[in-house]
């Protein structure tokens, strides 16, 4: 059997098109929770370490035990704070339409995303003020241990050792 070059053609064709439109579908969906895990702020923590309330970048700065309290009072209430946003979050991804279905609707996608946004315009900025809140607690020297680590945070957890 044979296939004619305007059939290849079209199985090419439909190939790309599938892998643009699951290319624009992952896109669309941006930055989400990390799936299939607990829902943050409950029980939920990057890298290793006991679950303390504590960011991990706060566990070597040798805080004082009443800085602790202070700094897990602060970040309690923060989750406590964005709970609400986080579960419209959740319930954003849930209502989002079938990213397969036959129909798209531009105006439903559009309100979602810019829902979305909003939201996590309102995290950002109850973070930021949190951290802010934080550096008041802590000592000019802390802070500058912070800061000196700070590319190190942004680059990640270290990969884990190879056998």
């Amino acid at each position: 059997m044979s296939l004619s070059w305007k059939t290849l053609g079209i199985a090419i064709a439909s190939v790309a098109a599938l892998i643009v439109m699951t290319a624009a579908v992952v896109v669309s969906q941006g930055p989400q929770s990390r799936g299939g895990g607990p829902p943050p702020r409950e029980g939920f923590r990057r890298g290793p370490g006991p679950r303390d309330g504590m960011l991990p970048m706060m566990r070597e700065i040798n805080l004082s035990d009443e800085q602790k309290i202070q700094i897990k009072k602060i970040m309690d209430a923060e989750a406590a704070s964005t709970q609400e946003l986080h579960n419209k979050l959740k319930a954003l991804h849930e209502s989002e339409p079938e990213p397969f279905s036959a129909t798209f609707d531009e105006a439903t996608v559009r309100a979602i995303a810019e829902a979305r946004a909003k939201i996590d315009v309102e995290l950002q900025v109850s973070h930021a003020r949190t951290m802010s809140q934080v550096a008041a607690i802590l000592t000019a020297e802390q802070i500058q241990q912070l800061i000196s680590r700070r590319p190190q945070f942004r680059e990640g957890p270290p990969p884990p050792p190879q056998p």
